[in-house]
């Protein structure tokens, strides 16, 4: 057994790509070694803004070598009267490479018995390699020079070792070598590799830490010595989208403490935290007794060298950006302070919210409408409705702001800060902040019944023009995972989110129709009978996405045409009362019957349905037995209620011929059959479970 050690150095890569394109590699190889049957211990990548690398530890050198047995013609085509091979034996028998006397029969056909030599690991990986790694997925990859190939960023540098042997294969015009780069700015430009288990520790000798994880805790941990030795604090819990992008756009980091002007903490903290965190990658600081912000803040230098000049330098940098920008801050944040939130309501009559569709005036006018309905259909009590009409109204005046319109991350945060300051009630400024989330799929939900009921009315609207847009507009593409502009696939899961994790009793299926005709009656637009439809099903295959890790997909899609978005509470009851049936033998013997039925009744006239059975004409006790239990049968609560039916149905089909010569009594037992299948697709569709 060999090591392996693989490495693409390129320029700078984009950081989203780099977490993506290492697993996509490291998949690549699993499949390579699974579809080529070879054997390894472990498999490890490793990843900085500049390279992509695998390691392979316990890699066989060669594949086994294999019997097969083929099989070939039948006998009578290749054996003549004579008892000689025929041209179809002997050209069977050459395409294999063997001599005609080492063909053999076996159950009426020749058959060859083929001895295949194990191909060599190394000759596979050099054959694949360049093939594997140009088949990467990425947004934005480019040409160079005069080559025809695509990459994330040019391939400055190939390393290939298996054992201490250099592969012999290129990846566009660079050729595998043992040798790979350091640090920019490392004293030790070029490092050789001689031994795949050195990598790492022959790259840090380079200032590389080429170890994510490694990296990661390196940053952790000298960020927070550095806070806690001038008594502050780093709330790392809040920042794992900031850590993790210095992770990937960082090979050697360093901590440099930096700080700007006390004025700037007289403006709101989501206003210098959001510039610092989101915009400039700097993690805040906060005194660690008080809890207060502090103006300090770190950032880590993607650097080698620890001199007093590179780190002022450095510092000087910093600290001239975030004052420049702090400085803007405070100047828009004093100038929207000089008047009201609701004053700038107006402000939106403005701004555009969807071509065709309106301002964002028009825009909050619809949740303002979507709210009261919601209020009503919840009957909150009216001083509830009021502060909700209230927080609908305000809800998006902050993106009429200087502040919001220069740093859009603060919409809704600081809609909350103006809204309080302008003396509105605090659960009125919490709504506003919070009809923004969940921001996304697995973040924090409104807390407050205002924020809730704001937050589904504002994303059922986005949802409703989006989809009413793409009507209007062919060119359009509905909503998908790569074309979703408006984050409508997110707001779907949203209102899911709150509806199911708030109990809410919400009817999507009517709130959906009220708010697709509301928009269609402000801007005269008529509505297509099948977009409804669409739009519903759009939001169920969300709501199928959030419960596949706790259900089967054929307990869900047994429940699709069941009005799932009616009541979400009892469509999760139903598919957790399947779950926990779904391995029964009750269940198992039940379903085989509600499927038999559900073949009978295939492609039978439906107007059978409208016809009562006529009792009189039921000429056996197994088929009156199953009508009397028809009769009897409720609304099932859950599928343990129906189990009772299985002998009686199974009885049935013992007794009884359904497609009897005689129509009236065919067509009896058909209309008999077809209202007991309405009644259990009333409870799911059970032709979705497979034969276990």
């Amino acid at each position: 057994m060999k090591n392996f050690l693989f490495e693409i150095l390129v320029q700078e890569m984009p950081y989203k790509f780099i977490s993506s394109g290492l697993e996509q590699l490291k998949n690549a190889f699993i499949a390579l070694f699974n579809d080529n049957n070879i054997g390894y211990e472990d498999i490890n990548g490793y990843a900085t803004p500049r390279r992509l690398a695998v390691l392979i530890t316990g890699l066989i050198e060669s594949q086994e070598d294999e019997t097969k047995d083929i099989k070939g013609p039948i006998i009578k085509a290749a054996i003549d009267e004579n008892g000689n091979y025929t041209m179809a034996a002997l050209g069977f028998a050459k395409k294999n490479r063997i001599n005609e006397n080492e063909l053999y029969q076996k159950d009426g056909y020749i058959y060859a018995r083929v001895e295949k030599k194990g191909r060599k690991t190394k000759d596979i990986l050099e054959e694949n390699i360049e093939h594997m790694v140009l088949k990467l997925q990425g947004p934005h990859f480019m040409r160079w020079g005069n080559f025809d190939e695509k990459f994330t960023r040019p391939v400055e540098n190939v390393l290939a070792i298996y054992g201490d042997e250099v592969l012999d294969f290129k990846i566009i015009d660079k050729k595998a070598v043992n040798k790979t780069k350091g640090h920019r700015f490392s004293k030790i430009s070029e490092v050789q590799i001689t031994n795949p288990l050195n990598y790492l520790e022959e790259l840090k000798k380079a200032n590389v830490y080429a170890d994510i994880a490694e990296r990661r805790e390196l940053i952790v941990s000298s960020a927070k010595k550095m806070a806690a030795d001038n008594g502050l604090k780093i709330e790392f819990d809040k920042l794992h989208d900031l850590l993790d992008e210095i992770v990937y756009i960082t090979e050697y980091p360093i901590p440099v403490l930096c700080e700007f002007n006390e004025k700037y903490l007289d403006i709101p903290d989501i206003v210098s935290t959001t510039e610092m965190s989101k915009n400039q990658r700097y993690f805040p600081l906060y005194d660690i007794n008080t809890g207060k912000l502090s103006n300090r803040f770190i950032t880590m230098a993607n650097f080698v060298g620890t001199d007093e000049e590179s780190i002022n330098n450095i510092k000087a940098g910093n600290q001239r950006v975030v004052s420049a920008r702090l400085e803007d801050g405070i100047f828009f944040y004093n100038d929207d302070a000089k008047t009201s939130l609701i004053s700038k309501v107006e402000n939106l009559k403005g701004m555009t919210f969807q071509r065709d569709l309106g301002t964002l005036f028009d825009k909050t006018e619809r949740i303002i409408n979507i709210s009261k309905y919601l209020c009503e259909e919840l009957q909150l009590p009216s001083g509830e409705q009021t502060d909700v009409l209230r927080a609908a109204k305000l809800c998006k005046a902050d993106l009429s702001t200087k502040l919001v319109f220069e740093f859009t991350e603060l919409q809704g945060f600081i809609g909350e800060n103006y809204a309080l300051n302008s003396g509105e009630k605090e659960n009125v400024a919490e709504a506003i902040k919070e009809h923004y989330f969940p921001l996304n799929a697995g973040s924090e939900l409104p807390a407050s019944i205002e924020g809730k009921i704001v937050s589904i009315a504002d994303k059922i609207d986005t949802i409703s023009s989006v989809f009413l847009t793409t009507q209007k507009d062919k060119k359009k593409k509905r909503p998908t995972g790569s074309n979703d502009p408006l984050g409508v696939r997110r707001a779907a899961i949203g209102i899911l989110r709150i509806i199911i994790e708030s109990g809410l009793k919400i009817n999507i299926n009517n709130l959906v129709d009220f708010s697709v005709n509301k928009i269609a009656k402000d801007f005269n637009l008529d509505v297509e009978n099948s977009l409804k439809t669409e739009l519903l099903e759009f939001i169920i295959d969300r709501l199928f996405v959030m419960f596949e890790e706790d259900f089967d997909i054929e307990i869900l899609e047994a429940l699709r045409k069941n009005s799932p978005l009616s009541n979400l509470k009892a469509f999760k009851e139903k598919c957790e009362n399947l779950k926990s049936q779904k391995e029964l033998q009750n269940f198992k013997d039940f379903v085989e019957q509600a499927k038999r039925i559900s073949r009978i009744t295939e492609g039978v006239d439906k107007n059978l349905l409208l016809i009562d059975v006529n009792s009189a004409e039921l000429k056996s006790e197994e088929e009156k037995n199953l009508l009397i239990a028809l009769n009897s049968l409720s609304k099932a609560d859950c599928v343990q209620d129906l189990y009772y039916l299985t002998p009686v149905i199974g009885k049935f089909f013992e007794a009884v011929l359904v497609n009897d010569e005689n129509v009236k009594d065919k067509n009896n037992r058909l209309s008999l059959l077809l209202k007991l299948r309405n009644k259990f697709e009333s409870f799911a569709d059970f032709t979705k479970f497979k034969k276990q």
